[in-house]
């Protein structure tokens, strides 16, 4: 933003200190010719999409099947690897 500059030592013949309306009129002018250069808000953005996304039923539903199918594998590769419970037992006699 452009401002006047302002001695902090009054100089007989300097340019005196803006009045509150001159002060207003150039902070308008800068506000209104102002222009994003960062890209999208992102947290608007965000906000917008969790309104728009998916119910949380569909939500919950999803990672329900989806963690049904992470056990129901588990499962299957412990049997296969016969790891932790499904592990046959080793008859060893010790003295």
């Amino acid at each position: 933003m452009k401002v006047p500059y302002v001695e902090d030592k009054a100089t007989r013949g300097g340019q005196s200190t803006p009045s509150e309306t001159d002060v207003s009129r150039m902070i308008r002018a800068e506000v209104e010719t102002w222009k994003s250069r960062r890209g999208p808000d992102w947290s608007d953005l965000m906000i917008r999409l969790a309104a728009a996304g998916p119910s949380p039923w569909v939500i919950y539903t999803t990672a329900s099947a989806a963690l049904v199918v992470i056990l129901f594998t588990a499962y299957l590769v412990g049997s296969w690897l016969q790891i932790g419970a499904f592990a046959q037992p080793i008859n060893s006699h010790l003295h």
